[in-house]
């Protein structure tokens, strides 16, 4: 069976955003303009909205300052596309015939990624108008914009087909709803046997109730940062079984040590090394089989 396209940009605002909290995130992402994620991805034309993992190289604080400041972007976008690599790699086996889903895409860059790697046709999706614009001109420009479109959609609530997708993937975007709303649509979305993986941050269950710190991070960002115990019960209602659970929490912690003597840092970075350091947050990937 033929699985029709769904067009881009096909719903509005107000059919897509359900409450006033969601009316804001998107007013935030609208807005948007960090340099941290416009400039990195102008090293290569892959604009990413996440963090990085990996040995840092220090050697680009050493050198000529004229260039240093182009040394340390450079590194970053590398350490966050080490990042995308490393949850792409979790999707399981893709075919140039599946359809994936990048649920909270950004300005575009994974699911640019995941084409570029398996072939697959990949649909990304963002409350944000101007994420879902400028996401779709990057894939005019790359020309492939017959297999990667953009969406104006809600995550909770997408309006694909039920069994269209033989994976899915949040990076770093499920602290923006409910899971226990998330995981039913993805649930119904997947294809049996096919493959949800996500990268987030989470607080540790066994730290108590959020550090100081984890509540900055929610606050900067206007999320919701879940317990990681969350993750598994919703899951589990919801015939999503872990194949993996990867604590990437010592791995991103040089991007962050590197992001904190950038000129683009945003001011939130010692709040995320405060907690990531004394254990109160983690960085965690799972990736999980819809049975």
């Amino acid at each position: 069976m033929t699985i029709q396209e769904t067009p881009a940009l096909q719903e509005t605002p107000a059919a897509v955003l359900a409450s006033a909290y969601q009316r804001s995130v998107a007013d935030y992402w609208n807005r948007e303009k960090n340099p941290v994620n416009l400039r990195l991805g102008e090293v290569d034309g892959i604009y990413h909205h996440h963090y990085g993992i990996g040995d840092a190289d220090w050697s680009v604080l050493e050198g000529p300052e004229e260039t240093r400041d182009e040394r340390i972007t450079a590194e970053l976008h590398r350490l966050e596309c080490a990042q995308a690599d490393l949850l792409l790699s979790h999707l399981g086996p893709i075919t140039p015939d599946d359809h994936l889903l990048d649920s909270g895409s950004g300005r575009g860059g994974s699911s640019l990624v995941a084409n570029q790697r398996f072939g697959c046709h990949v649909d990304g999706i963002s409350i944000s108008e101007t994420q879902v614009a400028f996401a779709n001109e990057q894939a005019e420009k790359r020309g492939v914009s017959g297999k990667v479109r953009f969406h104006l959609k809600n995550m909770l609530d997408t309006g694909f087909e039920t069994g269209r997708f033989r994976a899915i993937w949040n990076n770093e975007s499920t602290m923006y709803v409910d899971l226990s709303q998330l995981f039913p649509e993805y649930a119904r979305m997947l294809r049996h046997g096919g493959r949800y993986v996500t990268i987030t941050g989470c607080y540790n269950d066994s730290y108590g109730l959020p550090s100081r710190a984890v509540s900055e991070i929610n606050a900067h960002y206007i999320c919701d940062i879940h317990p990681r115990s969350s993750y598994f019960k919703e899951m589990a209602k919801n015939r999503l079984v872990p194949a993996a659970v990867v604590d990437l929490t010592e791995a991103t912690i040089p991007y962050w040590e590197l992001r904190a003597q950038s000129p683009l840092a945003t001011g939130i970075e010692k709040a995320f090394l405060t907690a990531y350091k004394d254990g109160s947050f983690q960085y965690l990937l799972i990736a999980a089989d819809r049975v």
